[in-house]
């Protein structure tokens, strides 16, 4: 794969000032390790919170959340961080959930998830769905769901969950999601060594989450697994072109279509797995998460705005 003709000069900055302090292989680190370096990598990136976001950290019937606010917001964003399940936390998302808090007007309700591989499937999922419980009972409106790579998996297996359920879900947006592809085929061999994510790494996030065997139909682990696809929230789901996650997006949306959903795919050539901490450095990305918030806002005003 050619990458230096599809990754413009922007975005190979982003991938190098990465490198700094995340390199290449970090999985091969011990999970302190992994978890420091990631941390150090958020904050090379990180930006001031616009002045008028507020924050409160809170317990959300145990699990650990930040609130962000400005005004008198009337929708509640949770939204689930990346990091494979391994890394992450509410401090590497704070800018990303700040920013979308200022452009929507709503509040942003971010999870802290446990990670593996000290809690295992399903604890992450369990805590994402507890979060959303307690955001819908205590703030009495309708939720969208956003996250991004592992983050966008625990979005849409909450998505799934809540079907029947007395949680009220307006929307979902999943950002470079990983939602249990084949990891034999399509994009996961195409961009095998993609810089910022490559197979190996995929293969060893994925093992590392489930004590035993990886679950089989179980939709709380990857959401694709699913049997039944109807009755879903509208979504829109965001692909990096040069991700070896990419196709996950493509089966996604094939699979809401064939039940008769409302969903989009947009699919972002040029970029590559975390491009979210771009979006001040690089132009592509800067636009891509300008289509995020329009998108959020307009969920959680039932608004479909892809006609």
């Amino acid at each position: 794969m050619d990458y230096e003709k599809q990754i413009d000069a922007e975005t190979w900055d982003f991938i190098r000032k990465t490198g700094e302090s995340y390199a290449d292989g970090a999985v091969a680190l011990s999970i302190d390790e992994q978890r420091d370096n990631y941390d150090a990598m958020c904050r090379d990136f990180h930006v001031a919170r616009p002045a008028i976001v507020q924050t409160e950290d809170l317990s959300a019937n145990g699990v650990p959340v930040r609130h962000y606010w400005a005004g008198d917001p009337t929708r509640t964003v949770m939204y689930f961080h990346g990091g494979g399940f391994v890394v992450g936390g509410l401090d590497s998302h704070d800018d990303i959930c700040a920013e979308i808090c200022a452009q929507t007007g709503y509040r942003v309700i971010a999870v802290d998830y446990r990670l593996a591989p000290e809690h295992k499937h399903p604890a992450s999922f369990e805590d994402a769905w507890t979060a959303s419980q307690w955001a819908f009972e205590r703030f009495s409106s309708g939720l969208v769901l956003v996250g991004d790579s592992a983050g966008g998996n625990l979005a849409a297996s909450v998505a799934h969950h809540a079907r029947g359920q007395q949680t009220s879900v307006l929307g979902q947006v999943l950002i470079y999601p990983v939602l249990g592809g084949d990891m034999t085929t399509g994009s996961y061999i195409e961009h095998a060594q993609a810089p910022m994510l490559t197979r190996d790494e995929c293969l060893y996030y994925h093992q590392i989450r489930s004590a035993g065997p990886p679950p089989q139909n179980d939709p709380t682990y990857a959401p694709l697994q699913d049997s039944d696809f109807t009755d879903l929230p509208p979504t829109l789901v965001v692909s990096a072109d040069c991700d070896p996650l990419r196709d996950d997006s493509r089966d996604y949306r094939d699979q809401l279509q064939a039940a008769g959903g409302q969903v989009q795919l947009i699919n972002e050539p040029g970029l590559v797995h975390g491009y979210l901490r771009a979006r001040h450095s690089v132009g592509r990305a800067r636009n891509s998460f300008e289509r995020i918030s329009v998108t959020i806002e307009a969920l959680g005003q039932n608004i479909w705005p892809f006609d």
